[in-house]
């Protein structure tokens, strides 16, 4: 590899370590893999290939983001919000692009892990020291540090499973040990959907390592066993906290409120929304109004009003309308039929095994907790794309389409 290609991958594993961890370095990280990444090509004349159904759709993305902002139905920080698509979906553009060989993949991946062990020991000393909720830095409020969380436990686990066979056992314990730490952590933090979601891939990891290669399942499989009911004993209030508000009767945590703000906006700006991160901004006022000009009775009790809409979906139709829904339902299906058409066979090596799972995991956990979340946003739609983009390269997508 040349020395600029080195410094760029350099860049780009150091982007994957920060990314939990403190914002400064992680955005002058990002914009420094930009510039060195579109130099680099520019020198070689390169770009990665002819443009394919990816790129449309990637650019399709980035557009829509934009368009909603054009035609926002309420005008705040639309134009600067649109950013946070290109910002994630570029790296994307970028990564699939990028040719990079295994072992920098290989690289990031294990960033990806040890930057969120090191966000997760410093989240450990802050509540140590003030009794507040875990989080990772970078990443904010413990729900959304809890999806990250998630996702980066699909990766380690994946990546677990792919070594295996070929690990001394210093290697099995130490990866052992750092599964039942990211789920211990996980329930740590108390979100229902990140830990239930958490569950649903590894059972779909382990379910699909089993289809091609049954051998040493088992003690993964005890493994997580183990881990899961040791941090329940530890940590019980994730059970607790969903037994109370059965017995209330808000399964939802009174998320219905907010969905029906979202449904509400929509209806009165269908095509492209209020604009991106103005869910926040819609008052009572504003639907009081709008349900008078339909003509419908407004019960001020029945909507619950909160910065987004607590779920990838509502908060989608809300700030970017049918545009901006579509063109997010049509990436997700073809990540899903990436996944689905690379499959790797048995014989496929570790690394591509790896991202397999973690690219697996990253949809999983986006579409699973997006019901009651609003993932793939700022920090783990970038880790979303560092797994997504590095799939997409490794399977060879600059000379494939997606359905």
């Amino acid at each position: 590899m040349l020395p600029m290609l080195r410094i760029e991958a350099g860049v780009l594993i150091a982007f994957a370590f920060v990314l939990p961890l403190y914002e400064a370095p992680k955005n002058l990280l990002w914009l420094a893999f930009v510039v060195l990444w579109l130099v680099n090509r520019w020198r070689a004349r390169d770009f990665g290939g002819r443009w394919d159904r990816w790129d449309t759709l990637i650019a399709l993305w980035i557009g829509s983001a934009y368009a909603s902002a054009a035609f926002a139905g309420m005008h705040h920080d639309e134009w600067r919000a649109a950013a946070d698509v290109l910002r994630y979906a570029g790296v994307l553009w970028l990564l699939k692009r990028s040719r990079y060989p295994e072992r920098t993949w290989m690289l990031v991946a294990l960033a990806i892990i040890a930057g969120t062990v090191a966000g997760l020991a410093g989240g450990y000393v802050v509540v140590a020291r003030t009794h507040d909720s875990l989080i990772l830095n970078s990443v904010g409020h413990v729900n959304h540090s809890a999806i990250y969380l998630a996702i980066v436990f699909g990766l380690a686990l994946a990546a677990t499973l792919a070594w295996w066979s070929t690990s001394g056992m210093a290697l099995r314990l130490f990866a052992a040990a750092l599964l039942v730490a990211l789920i211990v952590s996980l329930v740590w933090m108390e979100s229902r959907g990140a830990f239930g979601a958490a569950l649903i891939v590894a059972v779909a990891l382990l379910g699909a390592r089993g289809a091609r290669q049954r051998r040493h399942l088992g003690a993964t499989s005890l493994i997580l066993v183990l881990a899961v009911g040791a941090a329940l004993l530890l940590k019980p209030e994730v059970i607790e906290k969903n037994a109370h508000f059965m017995q209330k009767g808000e399964l939802l945590n009174y998320r219905e409120g907010a969905w029906r703000v979202g449904i509400s906006a929509w209806r009165e700006f269908p095509l492209f929304g209020v604009g991106m991160d103005g869910f926040g901004r819609i008052r009572a006022d504003h639907l009081q109004a709008w349900s008078a000009k339909r003509g419908e009775p407004f019960d001020r009790q029945s909507f619950l009003f909160t910065s987004h809409g607590h779920s990838l979906y509502i908060t989608t139709l809300a700030e970017r309308g049918l545009v901006g829904l579509g063109v997010l339902l049509a990436v997700l299906v073809a990540w899903a039929a990436s996944l689905l058409r690379g499959f790797p066979g048995a014989g496929a090596s570790p690394l591509r095994w790896t991202y397999w799972g973690g690219t697996a995991s990253a949809w999983m956990i986006t579409i699973v907790v997006g019901v009651v979340n609003t993932t793939l946003h700022h920090e783990h739609a970038l880790l979303c794309m560092l797994l997504l983009g590095g799939w997409l390269s490794l399977n060879g997508a600059s000379r494939q389409t997606p359905s």
